[in-house]
């Protein structure tokens, strides 16, 4: 850097020394060109005076102050030449007054643009603290110099400035596109990777949240990976404080949503598994050799795990004593396998009919403990009461595990968890759009399991991130068998957890988690059984007098059912028609919006192709439907369609009549 500078800065002192030698020896405008050698002489200083501080300075500033610098140099040594000519060449040589004026102007500008060049470039504890103000260049984007201040200051600051630096670069590039891209090709991107990995607390979070903030331009995604972005938020992920943690994982999803591009580089820096981590953090058990003891409430599956070591002697739920108990679990030894929690967490999922938590027997928590003091090696009196034990539990625990299991994160406040878990949701979903090898890395990991609990109980952010990380990956699924076929198989306990989640939201079909359960079990559409018989009917149910947007893609989600494309397409038909379907689609097709028009009349079509002999078809008249249909130009722009109804008409007019009702 340095000696890219001193060779930036060569060319303008040898055009100063010029000047000043020039500005001695003329013949003409001799008081104005001594004002000229006098600012020069002031100028030249300061620029040897940059040279010999050329470590210091920040490149992007100085190259633009010292190509003006240089060239204000230039034009003022061909005024001078000008007024040292003699003799006849003098009479015919028009030197303006006006000249002098402009030249002396701008070598003052010069002069002090190179003076907030040093000041700004000078390190914090050399620095006065009075305000650098905004150098003369600064006059036609005012914008850009204070951009080049704050990038100076996170170059050279102290770790206070940095911070409050990268904060009004927050600020700036919120405010607008442009100033964030300036931002970048100013240098920033560096300063405020190096203000993330060496930072306090409240700086790192700064840096981080500029940086996502920046990557909302897709252009300029690529230069912040080239810079190391992934790296240096995989080190945070995995040993930074967890508020800055939050605003990393909000900053890879803001990266990966505006440039999938970078999906595979944060894979390859272990993004992926860190973020389904800090999921998987008192959500289940943790894949590790350690016990963690979660200081909440037992949750539904801490509690089943805690049984399937012990009895199985459970009695009633209760809300109220449950608050009494802390949940100790020791972690699954070599005997018991990941398959085994999965069994579990799934099995209990499925017990959705009682509410609230499970209360343990006294005797069942203390054979629980007993097992938990086995696997610690740790010796106790066995008559101790229920409260005694749990405390020391308690202190036995409050050491950080190994990895990234902990690091004193069950510590932390509930919302930062909360937060946590539902930025991680966020940035997983935004990583896998898409992306096949993340979406296969992440349903071979625990992350299936986690979603389905945070569907259940997570906090309504966490929830809606969850659901919608769940739509990427299965609409990743739905293009790939391969990864269908290993992810959702209708036996995989972690699948069927999450279609058992989805199946509660339809059935309850009154959150903002509707539309993404209803297109997630639309992908999944190739993967349930013809006995499956519990999906078809909550989706027909949807398209009676719902929100368009509902209904068109619970429309769309049964035609993935009866498409020709799904094996079991008669099956899914035959259950369409049996749970009312076609009653509902006859007034959607006619009156129904366009955008429920279109999936309507599709669905419709599919189930006369491939049940064309249904009585409760041949009742609605739906060959009659079939024919408006195609009068219909909205209806019949694409040329699949059109063969779609072609099909459907033929098979149904081998089985009914137009008159069926009476129509002639």
């Amino acid at each position: 850097m340095a000696d890219i500078v001193k060779q930036i800065l060569t060319k303008p002192i040898q055009l100063a020394d010029q000047v000043i030698k020039a500005s001695g020896d003329t013949s003409s405008f001799r008081q104005e060109c001594l004002e000229i050698k006098v600012k020069t002489e002031k100028l030249a200083g300061l620029l040897r005076q940059a040279a010999r501080a050329s470590g210091d300075l920040y490149e992007r500033p100085t190259r633009r102050i010292i190509d003006d610098t240089e060239q204000v140099l230039d034009k003022a040594l061909t005024l001078v030449f000008k007024c040292r000519v003699n003799g006849l060449r003098r009479v015919f040589t028009i030197i303006p007054t006006a000249a002098f004026r402009k030249t002396s102007q701008q070598l003052e500008n010069s002069i002090g643009d190179v003076s907030w060049l040093l000041r700004v470039s000078t390190p914090a504890d050399d620095r006065d603290d009075e305000y650098l103000g905004l150098p003369p260049i600064a006059a036609n984007e005012p914008i850009l110099c204070l951009i080049w201040e704050q990038i100076a200051i996170l170059c050279s600051g102290s770790l206070e400035e940095r911070s409050d630096a990268a904060a009004s670069l927050v600020s700036l590039a919120r405010d607008n596109d442009r100033y964030g891209k300036l931002i970048i090709e100013e240098g920033g991107v560096a300063p405020l990777l190096k203000l993330a990995k060496e930072g306090r607390m409240e700086a790192q979070e700064n840096a981080a949240r500029a940086i996502g903030l920046l990557g909302r331009d897709p252009e300029c995604v690529e230069p912040i990976v080239n810079a190391g972005v992934c790296s240096v938020f995989a080190k945070i992920l995995k040993e930074g404080h967890m508020k800055v943690q939050v605003v990393v994982a909000w900053a890879v999803s803001e990266l990966s949503a505006h440039h999938p591009k970078c999906q595979d580089h944060f894979a390859q820096n272990n993004t992926i598994r860190l973020l389904v981590s800090h999921l998987a953090f008192e959500t289940i058990q943790e894949h590790s050799k350690y016990a963690i003891a979660s200081k909440q409430g037992m949750s539904i599956h801490t509690v089943v795990m805690a049984n399937s070591k012990s009895s199985d002697h459970t009695s009633n739920r209760c809300d109220d004593e449950d608050k009494h108990f802390q949940s100790k679990i020791s972690h699954p030894t070599g005997n018991d396998t990941a398959s085994q929690m999965h069994n579990v967490v799934a099995n209990t999922l499925a017990m959705k009919s009682s509410k609230g938590n499970v209360q343990l027997q006294v005797d069942n928590s203390k054979t629980n403990h007993k097992n938990t003091k086995t696997n610690q090696n740790h010796i106790h009196h066995q008559n101790q009461n229920h409260i005694h034990h749990q405390n020391q539990q308690q202190q036995r625990h409050q050491v950080a595990l190994t990895g990234t299991s902990i690091k004193g994160r069950e510590f932390e406040d509930p919302a930062t968890k909360a937060e946590m878990k539902a930025m991680a949701a966020r940035a997983l979903r935004h990583l896998c759009a898409g992306n096949i090898t993340i979406c296969r890395s992440i349903t071979e990991s625990r992350a299936l399991l986690c979603f389905a609990v945070l569907l259940e109980k997570g906090p309504d952010e966490v929830q809606y991130n969850s659901a919608m990380a769940l739509m990427e990956i299965t609409a990743v699924a739905e293009q790939n068998s391969e990864l269908r076929r290993s992810a959702f198989k209708p036996t995989a306990p972690a699948a069927k957890a999450v279609v058992d989640q989805f199946l509660r939201i339809i059935d309850k079909a009154d959150s903002e988690l509707l539309i993404p359960s209803i297109i997630s079990i639309g992908n999944l559409a190739r993967t349930f059984r013809a006995t499956e018989t519990r999906i078809i009917g909550p989706l027909v149910q949807l398209l009676d007098d719902r929100e368009p947007e509902v209904t068109s893609e619970a429309a769309i989600a049964l035609s993935k059912f009866a498409c020709t494309d799904n094996f079991l397409n008669v099956n899914h038909s035959k259950a369409i028609i049996d749970a009312g379907g076609a009653k509902h689609l006859i007034p959607l097709i006619y009156f129904g919006e366009q955008m429920v028009q279109i999936p309507s009349f599709i669905l419709l079509c599919y189930l006369a192709l491939h049940v064309p002999d249904s009585e409760a078809l041949a009742k609605e008249d739906v060959l009659i439907v079939l024919e408006w249909a195609t009068k219909q130009n909205h209806l019949m722009q694409d040329s699949t369609i059109e063969n779609l109804v072609f099909e459907g008409k033929k098979r149904l007019e081998l089985y009914q009549s137009r008159s069926s009702k009476g129509y002639h």
